[in-house]
């Protein structure tokens, strides 16, 4: 089960563990009822590695030919 965020009508943001199609949940400061919000994403993705180095779209043209 994935953890979602959550926000009442007062504005508190809460974290809980739900299973996916979850919508609502009970506010832990409050006790209201809280709909599930879109969060951000700390994941990101710097330097090379696996997608630099076999997935990205371009590819090098050190191998170009010379008429």
């Amino acid at each position: 089960m994935p953890v979602y965020e959550f926000e009442c009508t007062n504005g508190h943001i809460s974290e809980k563990l739900v299973a996916m199609g979850t919508k609502y949940a009970q506010c832990t400061k409050c006790k209201r009822k809280a709909r599930k919000i879109l969060s951000t994403c700390s994941f990101e993705l710097k330097g090379g590695g696996w997608y630099a180095d076999g997935y990205s779209s371009t590819k090098s043209k050190s191998t170009s030919k010379s008429d």
